[in-house]
């Protein structure tokens, strides 16, 4: 399928489209607001000429956030614009860049479909001087009218999986031209730069620096914060433990889990954070079907004595609400999804748990499970075993906690390969 069929079949799938924006709106209302930009319509002012950043959802945001930062202190001249894909993506990126420090110099709208006159319409009012996509988010009229623009595109932070490059080559009359037409692409292991070349990439684009996820650095007015919230809650000689980014299918182990260590530790609080903003409530009803007294995030009421379970059920607080767990068991693992991001959760130094699925993010996974700083277990038996011997044994909690510090200093500076990358494509 080349790039003509291709676009071909997205008009046809036109109408497929909308009723899966109704289906997500039915799920989550937030779908519903905005729909015009989506197609290059009703876009809010847009200073145009600067640098355009692409980040589909949350985790890339959150991984954005740093360059973005960069970018506004070597160009202060030019205007950055972000676009995402999701509700979630938006509002992180709202909550991140949308202080009055940041006015006139961030801005924000959703990136429209890729449809090539929706993507051409998007382009003649941004004009950007570079675009930036995060990860592996391509898509190739997007990048097609850029590059017939003479706008330099570049991958930063880019991934692909074996399973991923196999769906990508299926399609190579479609997605060779694709990254031949991109003019950087910054990867995050060796391995995978391989797989990029072998689907069409030109060698002299394609650059190794590393995960910029390693270059997070944390707040140290966030950490006490955190340390204060649990002299709030009275919960400093608590044990506290957080299941965070978890997927259907997740919660039920993690709260037999939690049932288990309440046997040992009745005292011992969850902060349990599912992934998506539409589980919320079911899974709040999951825990008063378990029993288990819940409070919720969004409430704004203090923890109490009595509550055996936090629902994380607002956006933009999980890296506030690992800084309160005495350890981290990040989910998406469990389930075969491919599991989450560990770094956030290491760079505050918490011991790490996951689930074996961990198919995105194997290479930072075998760094960490060969450094000691991660434990893998396969179900809610072997997962309050971990949390257990974590809370028993706390010297073996500070030699996990330290050997993912390690982790992260060792593979720090990808951000700076990065910033020097795109500097050259903007000059």
């Amino acid at each position: 399928m080349n790039r003509s069929l291709y676009t071909l079949l997205l008009h046809l799938a036109l109408p497929l489209v909308a009723l899966r924006l109704a289906w997500r709106a039915w799920r989550a209302p937030s779908y519903a607001k905005r729909v015009a930009e989506r197609f290059a319509l009703g876009l809010p002012p847009l200073r145009p000429g600067g640098i355009w950043l692409h980040a589909v959802s949350v985790g890339e945001s959150i991984a954005a956030a740093p360059l973005v930062r960069e970018l506004l202190a070597r160009y202060p001249q030019l205007p950055v614009t972000i676009t995402c894909m999701t509700p979630t993506g938006s509002q992180r990126i709202q909550a991140l860049f949308g202080g009055p420090e940041f006015a006139g110099r961030v801005q924000h709208c959703y990136l429209p479909y890729d449809f090539p006159w929706a993507a051409a319409r998007f382009l003649r009012k941004l004009q950007p001087r570079l675009g930036v996509i995060m990860e592996t988010e391509l898509w190739p009229n997007h990048i097609h009218q850029c590059a017939k623009r003479g706008i330099p595109v570049a991958l930063a932070n880019g991934r692909l999986s074996e399973r991923s490059a196999r769906g990508y080559a299926r399609f190579a009359k479609l997605t060779a031209p694709m990254l031949a037409e991109m003019d950087l692409l910054t990867i995050q292991t060796e391995l995978e730069a391989q797989r990029f070349r072998e689907l069409g990439a030109r060698a002299e684009s394609v650059l190794v620096t590393g995960s910029i996820k390693f270059d997070l650095t944390i707040d140290p007015q966030l950490l006490a914060r955190a340390q204060a919230q649990r002299q709030q809650w009275q919960a400093e000689q608590r044990p506290v433990w957080i299941a965070a980014s978890t997927h259907a299918g997740e919660d039920e182990p993690v709260l037999a889990a939690h049932r288990e260590l309440l046997k040992q530790w009745p005292d011992a609080l969850l902060i349990l954070v599912p992934r998506h903003p539409e589980r919320f409530n079911s899974v709040y009803e999951l825990c008063q079907r378990e029993g288990l007294s819940t409070c919720r995030r969004s409430s704004g009421t203090a923890v109490q004595s009595t509550d055996q379970v936090l629902l994380g059920d607002t956006m933009g607080e999980l890296l506030f609400l690992y800084a309160l767990a005495d350890c981290a068991f990040v989910g998406g693992s469990l389930v075969a999804n491919g599991g989450h991001n560990l770094l956030e959760p290491a760079a505050l130094a918490k011991p790490l748990l996951s689930g074996p699925h961990l198919f995105n993010f194997l290479e930072i996974a075998e760094l960490f499970s060969q450094a000691g700083a991660l434990h893998k277990v396969a179900d809610a038996q072997e997962l309050a075993a971990q949390v257990a011997q974590l809370w028993r044994e706390p010297q073996v909690a500070q030699q996990m906690a330290e050997a993912g510090l390690k982790v992260m200093q060792a593979n720090q500076g990808a951000l700076v390969k990065l910033l020097d990358a795109l500097g050259q494509r903007l000059r």
